[in-house]
């Protein structure tokens, strides 16, 4: 006994710390998942932090993401999205389309963002739910152009939001195929999906040339937070493929995270606290690994659904959501002008080639 007391006092065990542990998404250690943390010690080269005893922080000090929630914001995001024009002349319009797993919220974002230009809440984009519990509400792909302002003389903004079939398991469910169609602009407005009747050249009123200003110029991917680790397996690949698929078309994309105020009690009470929330900020790094997206093109989101008149913070979230759609849909027309105008540099170099030289092929 008196040999293992003199053991421990020359090789004294050392203080482990335990690994850093995400909160409500689990250890760093899945086979660990179902046993508690050894609690820290503690020694006078290392005191006890202030959050010792307690669960993680669910609030950070310093925001992760700067937003300034000030009313001359929200006034300036307002006139910017109002004025906007797109970066090409030949586009009169930005088109946006809204794709997501069914119940994600594409529908209540259209309505959520028309709302905060007409000053009260509306249901523009037809919300609701289907009859089967896997069923999309939303069965056509359906186009809104946003309006200023809810007054007679309030005029269309140069942007259109398009909805479509949600995402899902279910044989209603958009396929990958007819996805791509809409984004290359073959779909005409107001066509129902089946996945029997895939869009195609007999498909009625098919594009077959889009032009630039009839195909999409941005892609946002919809999620609803709560459910981004409830997401199966099949799910993830389609969102996968489907990410791949236009990101090859050239065509840009941004995730808008839905729901954030059930993610959080602290944010749902106070939307502008959402860029301090730890939950929040953990549900975006597992959004950013679900669709291979950086954090920089996400933003969280909250549609009104309860209340009847919009909330300024509410309407700063989804404005700045809207700011970075209208970003990445320039950076597409611009690439696709560049194209275009090499393109043209490149035919008029070989017409020249070919009057000089009678013998060219």
């Amino acid at each position: 006994m008196e040999e293992k007391e003199q053991n421990e006092k020359e090789n004294p065990k050392k203080a482990v710390t335990p690994a850093f542990k995400f909160g409500i998404f689990g250890s760093s250690n899945p086979a660990a998942e179902d046993t508690p943390a050894p609690a820290p010690l503690f020694t006078s080269s290392e005191p006890k932090p202030a959050t010792a005893g307690r669960a993680w922080p669910i609030f950070q000090e310093t925001p992760w993401r700067q937003l300034n929630w000030s009313d001359e914001t929200r006034t300036a995001l307002l006139e910017s999205i109002r004025s906007y024009k797109p970066a090409c002349d030949s586009v009169p319009a930005a088109r946006v389309l809204l794709v997501g797993p069914v119940g994600a919220g594409k529908s209540s974002f259209i309505s959520s963002v028309q709302s905060v230009f007409y000053g009260r809440v509306l249901n523009r984009a037809m919300v609701g739910s289907s009859s089967t519990s896997s069923g999309s509400f939303t069965k056509k792909l359906q186009s809104y152009q946003l309006h200023s302002s809810r007054e007679r003389d309030g005029g269309s903004m140069a942007l259109v939001l398009s909805d479509m079939v949600g995402l899902g398991e279910a044989s209603s469910s958009l396929t990958l195929h007819d996805a791509l169609a809409a984004i290359k602009g073959h779909v005409p407005d107001g066509h129902t999906f089946s996945a029997c009747s895939p869009v195609g050249s007999d498909t009625a009123g098919y594009v077959k040339e889009p032009t630039l200003a009839e195909r999409v110029h941005c892609v946002a991917f919809v999620v609803s937070a709560p459910e981004i680790s409830t997401y199966s397996k099949t799910m993830t690949s389609t969102l996968q493929q489907l990410r791949e698929h236009i990101s090859a078309l050239g065509v840009h994309q941004v995730a808008l995270l839905t729901h954030v105020d059930k993610v959080c009690l602290k944010t749902a009470a106070d939307v502008s606290q959402v860029y301090r929330s730890t939950p929040l900020k953990n549900v975006m790094i597992q959004a950013s690994a679900l669709l291979g997206m950086p954090i920089s093109s996400m933003v969280p989101v909250k549609n009104y659904s309860e209340e009847l008149d919009p909330e300024p913070h509410t309407d700063t979230l989804l404005l700045t959501a809207l700011e970075l759609i209208l970003q990445y849909v320039d950076f597409h027309l611009r690439d696709q002008s560049d194209q275009a105008h090499h393109a043209e540099s490149s035919d008029h170099a070989e017409s020249s080639t070919a009057q000089r030289d009678p013998f060219h092929l």
